[in-house]
């Protein structure tokens, strides 16, 4: 009783009890400190330096006129938006791994990153010269919604969706929606197909608040925090579906609301990012390794970990061959493809 005490912070009142890890506490308030000191410093560094003391001048309107613009209207859009968008696909990824119970499952594996990647390619295949690029957003999310809702149905079997089969036939359904879109890219104009492209690599190149920051901001305040309520019924789902049902879940029920509530995040993400790969992979299996398996604590510091990977990722983009601005996902797919396959090694090592 006195070792629990000692690890756990209790908080309880009339209506709510729970118990808060000590450790977890330190690991996401030391990254959330990290994640603001490197969005500062690249926010900073560029073509033009600003050191840090005038970066956090120009955030709280009281620095130089020449550093406004350069941070507040160039830069800054940039770096919040790898906040949102990191934090977004790590979350989706975990709550994914968590309810298919396979730790190769995520955005990238479930298809919800390439229908997203097809409804973008599409927008610019079909209606760039009809319609406004801001319905581009929307058709990434249809696609990622009609892509998962394709899986779903497809995986279904027996009266219920099995974590294996739903891997298995996603990652078949990637592959597909890959090919399509390649097809879509080849057939149209070059303008087009360079639009196409750079939203298939990855990119927040370009980014600004009223086109890209503002809008992706509803999903992310309002989806984080749902997905945080309900991430309890994740930790029953990890425990298999037998035991999840012998403790009154409703199985299929709340596996397809947490699977839409990825999606979501996910889709919204690459909506506005396009298909930056291994996010949703990699920052789960680290926070894993920092704070344990329970998703009170692995959601939040898998978010941190997710932002912090995007803005390093961008970081070294637009900085280390400059004056090219070399897409995000390029650097993420250099991590994430290694640690892709270390992941199924250590998978058949433990099998």
């Amino acid at each position: 009783m006195s070792e629990t005490k000692s690890k756990y912070i209790s908080v309880r009142s009339k209506a709510y009890s729970f118990l808060v890890s000590k450790k977890a506490l330190l690991v996401t308030s030391v990254l959330f400190l990290v994640t603001i000191l490197v969005m500062i410093l690249s926010t900073g560094i560029g073509s033009v330096y600003v050191t840090p003391a005038d970066v956090v001048r120009s955030v709280l309107g009281i620095g130089a006129d020449t550093n406004d613009t350069i941070i507040r209207s160039l830069r800054l859009p940039r770096v919040v938006i790898a906040v949102l968008i990191g934090a977004s696909l790590a979350v989706s990824g975990a709550i994914l791994q968590g309810v298919v119970r396979n730790p190769l499952a995520s955005p990238d594996t479930i298809s919800i990153t390439g229908g997203a990647t097809f409804g973008a390619v599409s927008f610019f295949f079909f209606l760039s010269e009809r319609a406004s690029i801001q319905w581009l957003p929307l058709t990434a999310i249809i696609g990622a919604f009609l892509a998962t809702v394709v899986v779903y149905l497809l995986s279904w079997k027996n009266g219920g969706v099995t974590p294996l089969r739903l891997v298995l036939i996603g990652i078949g359904f990637t592959a597909a929606m890959s090919s399509l879109s390649y097809m879509l890219m080849i057939s149209a104009p070059i303008v087009m197909a360079n639009q196409s492209l750079t939203f298939m690599t990855g990119s927040i190149y370009g980014v600004s608040w009223d086109g890209d920051v503002l809008p992706l901001l509803p999903w992310v305040t309002i989806l984080l925090p749902a997905v945080f309520i309900y991430s309890r019924h994740v930790n029953i789902q990890e425990l298999g579906e037998d035991v999840a049902r012998s403790v009154g879940s409703s199985v299929q029920r709340q596996r397809m609301l947490l699977i839409l509530l990825s999606v979501a995040l996910a889709g919204a993400a690459v909506a506005f990012g396009g298909a930056i790969g291994f996010i949703g992979l990699m920052a789960p299996h680290m926070a894993r390794k920092l704070v344990g398996p329970a998703f009170g604590a692995l959601l939040p510091v898998s978010a941190l970990i997710g932002a912090l990977i995007l803005l390093l990722a961008d970081l070294a983009g637009r900085s280390l061959f400059t004056p090219l601005d070399i897409p995000a996902g390029v650097f993420t797919a250099c991590i994430g493809a290694p640690f892709f396959i270390y992941l199924l090694y250590h998978s058949r090592n433990r099998g």
